[in-house]
């Protein structure tokens, strides 16, 4: 299994854009603004996109790969996986025909070239082998965590999340944790602002890092653009045991 980190930042700048991870060459991660760095031949081998939630950045390139693909994808749509309430939001804020043309309904009902399909937290598909699962965490709308499977290696992501117990409970309940990305948006500093927007700081991380019984290497993503050099320290001094890396874009891991 291989992931590609297409976007990890919190914000957009030169060299910086929201987060999209590509798994092998057919399975999107969310779907922010990273995936434009995708050259056509590449966008046209994905199959899947599993949302974590509704939030903008990582939905952005949703809308634009239904119409730059929109001929090769007639007869073979391409497939967004999220919560019925992901679903819900993508349907009445951009596939409106306001926002963005309906291309679920596109070039007809019958045979659209974009399909919203939702799924409960705790489904586990299985897609050539890879078995991705969706994990309930706990965010300022509903979303969910990634944990990804392929011949006994095992990648997870944890969303757009803060304090919560599922996550960490859900990992723990597999023998197995080879690669984790997980979110700290904000410096120590702003963690009152980390609590209200519902993301971590490098501090509540630390928290609730300690709840995983796997040791892993742990790659942090959704930095504070600006802000990563101190959220990185912040990470390190308050769990200096643990393995982290500074999430960029072009990181591949092949697992």
């Amino acid at each position: 299994m291989k992931v590609r980190v297409l976007g990890c930042s919190g914000g957009i700048s030169q060299g910086l854009a929201t987060t999209s991870f590509l798994i092998d060459d057919d399975i999107l991660i969310d779907a922010g603004t990273g995936v434009c760095d995708l050259t056509l031949d590449e966008m046209r081998r994905i199959k899947h996109i599993f949302i974590s939630h509704s939030h903008l950045d990582h939905v952005a390139s949703i809308p634009l790969l239904a119409d730059t693909l929109f001929d090769d994808l007639i007869g073979k749509p391409l497939i967004v996986h999220a919560l019925p309430e992901t679903i819900k939001a993508l349907r009445d804020h951009i596939f409106n025909w306001t926002i963005w043309p309906n291309f679920t309904e596109l070039p007809h009902k019958t045979n659209a070239v974009l399909k919203l399909e939702a799924a409960e937290s705790g489904t586990v598909f299985d897609l050539s082998g890879r078995k991705i699962e969706m994990i309930d965490v706990n965010h300022s709308v509903p979303g969910v965590a990634y944990r990804v499977e392929s011949e006994g290696k095992v990648f997870a992501f944890s969303g757009d999340t803060t304090s919560n117990e599922n996550f960490w409970a859900s990992l723990n309940k597999h023998d197995a944790l080879d690669l984790l990305f997980i979110e700290s948006a904000f410096t120590n500093s702003d963690i009152e602002l980390a609590k209200v927007a519902f993301h971590y700081c490098p501090q509540l991380l630390a928290e609730d890092l300690v709840k995983l019984e796997h040791k892993t290497k742990v790659c942090i993503s959704h930095l504070k653009p600006g802000a990563e050099q101190i959220i990185m320290a912040e990470c390190e001094a308050a769990l200096p045991d643990w393995e982290f890396h500074q999430l960029k874009i072009g990181d591949i891991f092949q697992l």
